[in-house]
């Protein structure tokens, strides 16, 4: 790798709250020669509030194909470059990733600023398994590939991450309720003024957002598969033992629910009957708990 060739800085902005924003990235975007944003009267607004006096040009993904070898020819020419998205680390689910493998491929050193992401954000919040999970970013947006891409993730057992907006959030929810009706994290506009995090089950957000106008970015996190998938039948979609139905209805009792309240709440976040946490519970008494 040459010394006199330029850095490609994957520098991460806020998605949201400004204050997200990192002294190191906020360092870097000062110092480079060049920042190139996916949209730069985003990233003007940003620069404005930091007092950011760098140049700026265009990298989207209506211009990579040609813009894209222009930026690794200043790299190559000791020009160092600082890559920006709209929100969040740029190149996850965005053409960064091309002018990243671009600049890979030239030798180019490429060093990530890391900050804010909706998707690791989300996932952290969702009350779901984080220890193992997949990023699915936006799923195709109709016909045969999306049914494709639903069937493949059919028995991915990892918990998994889906950007959505808004027009297609319904439609979305409705496809994946085809995987059953699993748990399920919708997190909406993330850090930002209105942000609001709902936890259940595929039926009970379709429910929601049939009575609430969806608004604002969309990052799902939906359970992966646990071998009891009958749940869009009725089964149960992830929460299937005794002392775990127990303890999610104590969880909401604790928090100032009734019994009956309880096991409603319990039954929606697990995705199954009333009935079915009621068993557990008298189940639980019998065995001495609860």
């Amino acid at each position: 790798m040459s010394e006199d060739r330029g850095v490609l800085y994957l520098c991460a902005t806020p998605i949201g709250n400004l204050e997200d924003m990192t002294l190191r990235a906020l360092k870097v975007l000062g110092e480079v020669d060049l920042v190139a944003a996916e949209d730069t009267r985003h990233a003007r607004k940003l620069f404005s509030h930091f007092d950011i006096h760098t140049p700026l040009t265009s990298y989207h993904d209506h211009n990579r194909r040609s813009k894209g070898p222009h930026l690794v020819n200043l790299l190559l020419e000791g020009k160092s470059i600082a890559l920006v998205t709209d929100a969040g680390m740029p190149g996850v689910s965005d053409p960064g990733e091309d002018l990243a493998a671009l600049a890979i491929g030239e030798g180019i050193r490429v060093i990530p600023i890391p900050g804010a992401s909706a998707s690791l954000s989300a996932l952290v919040v969702s009350g779901l398994p984080s220890g193992r999970f997949c990023f699915e970013g936006f799923l195709p947006p109709r016909g045969k590939a999306r049914k494709e891409r639903l069937k493949e993730l059919q028995e991915e057992k990892r918990t998994m991450v889906f950007y959505e907006s808004p027009h297609r959030l319904k439609s979305t929810l409705t496809d994946l309720t085809t995987l059953g009706n699993r748990r399920i994290c919708v997190a909406r506009e993330l850090t930002k003024y209105y942000e609001e995090v709902w936890r259940g089950n595929l039926e009970g957000a379709l429910e929601k957002f049939e009575e609430q106008v969806p608004r604002g970015e969309f990052t799902l996190v939906l359970e992966g598969f646990t071998g009891s998938e009958g749940a869009a039948a009725g089964g149960q979609a992830g929460i299937r033992g005794i002392d775990e139905l127990a303890a999610l209805v104590l969880d909401f009792e604790k928090k100032g629910n009734s019994r009956k309240e309880a096991i409603k709440e319990a039954s929606r976040m697990a995705g199954i009957p009333k009935r079915e946490v009621y068993s557990a519970l008298l189940a639980k008494k019998e065995s001495g708990g609860a």
